[in-house]
């Protein structure tokens, strides 16, 4: 079974609600492809990392079935490190959620600020 993952870009990340200008039209697309690579480049690691432990598991349980005592020991090790796959997939995750959250939250200011803006000019 292929377990790799097709990631599609949509169409836009965020809708605006201001005046269409060419200029922040452009620098909106920027962010948006910035984001996009951002989130691309996090999910791409992630899989990495699944797919390592993945491989790991598998020889875990050759090693569990072979009843052999050194492929039981050698579990140790593997299961060691299928815990810092983990724990690097938890840190991906987490700098990922902290990074969009600080790109919506900038979006979001600047989107009541032009909006501010184009009221002030009306």
């Amino acid at each position: 079974m292929d377990h790799h993952t097709t990631i599609t870009k949509p169409q836009t990340l965020f809708t605006k609600n201001r005046l269409n200008d060419s200029d922040d039209d452009e620098e909106e697309e920027k962010c948006d492809v910035e984001v996009w690579e951002m989130l691309s480049k996090s999910f791409i690691q992630v899989q990495s990392v699944l797919d390592q432990n993945r491989v790991l598991i598998n020889q875990v349980n050759e090693n569990h079935q072979s009843k052999i005592a050194d492929n039981l020991a050698k579990n140790v090790a593997l299961i060691r490190e299928i815990n810092t796959n983990i724990s690097k997939v938890l840190s991906i995750y987490s700098d990922l959620s902290l990074n969009f959250s600080t790109i919506v939250h900038q979006r979001r200011a600047a989107m009541i600020n032009c909006e501010r803006s184009v009221d002030d000019n009306a």
